[in-house]
Parts: structure tokens; C-alpha cells; sequence
């Protein structure tokens, strides 16, 4: 039995059907989704209806992202954020009309059921985007960082810089509440890298598959990782969130 966690997806369904085949996953594997499944790719209702049935069948557990937050508040309260549309919400909204699934209560449960943030028995966190909060986690003050904040991995990035016998004295206390931590929201194509990146303790599997990149599917403890093919390969006639 394995734990996967899962890039974000944004709406790019061929994709994700594609690692987890490549993947070969099974009802024995635990799959934990880092967020941001819809907006972009013209898929974003299938996508939703996908991670439905997976949850039947596996043990999931669903992380919240900045955009699953938007898509959220117009399916269960009708509130349209312009820069939601601007940046793929567009594409969703039409993903669900087209599909049908605009009103199926399911979906609607799907995401007010999302979890801000996971912690599982070894320690190990899993959250969408970051925290600032040096108490941990569940300190923190501001719920919309778990969304949005991009201080977490850039202060990963730091880190890795220093040397040491600095950090051995001085760990930055934000990492050190946690064995590892698995995030996306900051696409790792940003840094001309297209598989998952590791800095300081921080693995980022958010592959750009909302861009030109591909979907990442990567087993928390081997660090084994599989791709889908390029989103654009996948959705030749879509400009994605290009």
C-alpha cells in the first residue's frame, strides 16, 4: 500500500487519467490531492467527477486550493469573482453547464468538504499553498494562506542556500514543526524545472500542468514520481491559463 500525493490538476482531466495509469494505482493506495482542480483546462467538471468516484473506491483526502476556493463560492453561493474568470474560472463555469453537473449536489458537498490542511501519523504535512505562522500550522492566523501564500516555499528556497552548520544551529522554525511538508500553487516550471522540486524540507509537486507542464503523481515515501504528458499535447485547440 502506497501514498501518492497528486499535483494540481486545474481542470486538465485526460492528465490526471493518465497518472494513474502510469502510476498503476490501485484501492490499496492512499491519495492525497494538494488542490487546485479546477480552472484552466476545458475539464474541470469531469475532473470533480473523477475525484468523486476515486473517494469510493480509495482512501482520499482533498486539499482546498485558492481556486477550488473561488469555484466553490459560485456553485454553493452564486458569487462570481472576476479574477476567478480571468484566470480559468471561465473555462470552468462552461465545463459545468456543458456537462450538466452545474447543479448535482455532490459536487457541491465536494467542496465544502475540503480540507484546509492534513497532517498524517508521521508528521508530515500537506496543504495547498503555505502558513506564515512560526507556531505551526494550526496557528496560523490568516485562513486564506493556506490558499494563497507563496512565503513558505520561497523561504524553502532560501534556506537551501545557507549553509550547514547555520541551519543545524538556527532551523527555520516554520519547517521544523514538520517531518516534510508537500505543497503546489507555485508551479515548479516558474524555475525552468518540470518534474517535482525539494527544498529544505518542502517538496512542491505543482508541475505547471495548469500551464505547459505536465501532472505529477509522486509516492511520499520512495519519492518515485510519474508525469502525464504535456497539458498543451493533451489539449492541442486550448490555451489552458497560457
Amino acid at each position: 500500500m502506497r501514498t501518492l500525493v497528486i499535483g494540481d490538476i486545474h481542470g486538465g482531466y485526460k492528465a490526471l487519467l493518465q497518472v494513474l495509469e502510469r502510476a498503476t494505482v490501485t484501492a490499496q493506495d492512499t491519495l492525497i490531492f494538494l488542490g487546485d482542480y479546477v480552472d484552466g483546462w476545458s475539464e474541470s467538471a469531469q475532473t470533480v467527477e473523477k475525484l468523486l468516484e476515486l473517494s469510493t473506491t480509495n482512501t482520499c483526502i482533498f486539499i482546498r486550493g485558492n481556486h477550488d476556493l473561488w469555484c466553490g463560492l459560485w456553485l454553493n453561493k452564486g458569487a462570481t469573482n472576476p479574477v476567478w474568470l480571468a484566470h480559468g474560472g471561465k473555462e470552468t463555469r462552461e465545463s459545468y453547464i456543458k456537462t450538466g453537473l452545474l447543479t448535482d449536489d455532490r459536487h457541491r458537498a465536494f467542496y465544502n468538504s475540503l480540507q484546509n490542511y492534513y497532517i498524517d501519523s508521521e508528521n508530515r504535512l500537506f496543504l495547498h499553498a503555505g502558513f506564515t505562522s512560526m507556531h505551526g500550522v494550526g496557528r496560523e492566523e490568516y485562513e486564506s494562506n493556506y490558499y494563497f501564500d507563496r512565503t513558505l516555499w520561497e523561504s524553502a528556497l532560501l534556506a537551501e542556500k545557507i549553509t550547514p552548520e547555520i541551519l543545524e544551529k538556527n532551523p527555520p522554525q516554520r519547517f521544523a514543526h514538520y517531518k516534510e511538508i508537500f505543497i503546489g500553487h507555485t508551479p515548479t516550471t516558474n524555475y525552468q524545472e518540470v518534474t517535482p522540486m525539494k527544498a529544505y524540507n518542502v517538496y512542491n509537486a505543482d508541475t505547471g500542468a495548469a500551464f505547459k507542464g505536465k501532472l505529477t503523481i509522486m509516492d511520499i515515501d520512495s519519492k518515485e514520481f510519474w508525469q502525464s504528458d504535456t497539458l498543451p499535447s493533451l489539449y492541442p485547440d486550448e490555451k489552458g491559463r497560457n
